[in-house]
């Protein structure tokens, strides 16, 4: 079934009203009146509705039923990586928004050969992998990508979560799985992993210090772009977000 996200301004009475880009997408998709959609408020509710009329410019649904969108975790992730290069970014946002993520955020790190150079245009562009990803998967919201900025300041981000974890290759650490296992409750967590060189040592001293949980992920050595998924994925099973 297409889904769509919108402002809940534009649902009233009974009636939903699409415009713009969304309303062309119904026009490229051939719905016609009588089709059902999933209309989504982006705050996760979900509207279940019946076309009535559609144009290029315009389309309006009745709403048949209103319900809180399943698909939304009960634990708010941010994934905060360092920034990687190339097309690897858009790997780590498309996975991370359908494994569940609210939040996806790129920092610099020591080892990162990639610098955030024009940035707006890379957000627009990363902001909009998010929203297609959430259409997709079935999300009640719009993951949002961001710039955290320099290491010091993602680690600030990370502790404010009641779970921060920083993704560690070597050295002491705890292990990934007993830390999941004995917070299978948080309502709130970060997932930090590094660029294609990993951290380096004072980082994760200071992670360390900061406050969060530095973590071991087994003896295989992860890329970039695979590790944060697969620590967001082992998250959500270890709290009950994939059955």
């Amino acid at each position: 079934m297409a889904r769509f996200f919108m402002a809940g301004s534009n649902i009233r009475g009974g009636t939903a009203v699409i415009h713009g880009r969304d309303a062309e997408h119904v026009h490229v998709l051939r719905l016609r009146p009588g089709e059902d959609v999933i209309i989504c408020d982006g705050e996760g509710t979900d509207y279940k509705c019946r076309l009535v009329r559609a144009d290029r410019e315009e389309a309006e649904a009745e709403v048949l039923e209103v319900v809180r969108c399943p698909a939304e975790p009960s634990v708010a992730v941010t994934v905060l990586c360092g920034l990687p290069k190339g097309e690897r970014s858009d790997y780590i946002v498309q996975k991370s928004v359908e494994a569940g993520a609210r939040e996806i955020l790129f920092f610099q790190a020591k080892r990162c050969v990639a610098k955030m150079e024009n940035a707006e245009k890379k957000l627009d562009r990363w902001q909009r992998i998010a929203e297609e990803a959430a259409k997709q998967s079935g999300r009640g919201i719009i993951p949002k990508v961001g710039w955290a900025g320099e290491f010091a300041d993602m680690l600030d981000r990370a502790v404010h979560t009641e779970l921060p974890l920083f993704l560690y290759e070597t050295g002491e650490r705890e292990p990934l799985n007993a830390v999941l296992e004995a917070n299978k409750t948080t309502a709130s967590a970060a997932i930090v992993t590094g660029p294609e060189g990993g951290f380096e040592e004072y980082e994760a001293k200071l992670a360390r210090i900061a406050g969060l949980h530095v973590c071991s992920m087994g003896e295989r050595i992860l890329r970039c772009e695979t590790a944060p998924v697969v620590a967001l994925t082992a998250l959500m099973y270890a709290t009950g977000n994939l059955s």
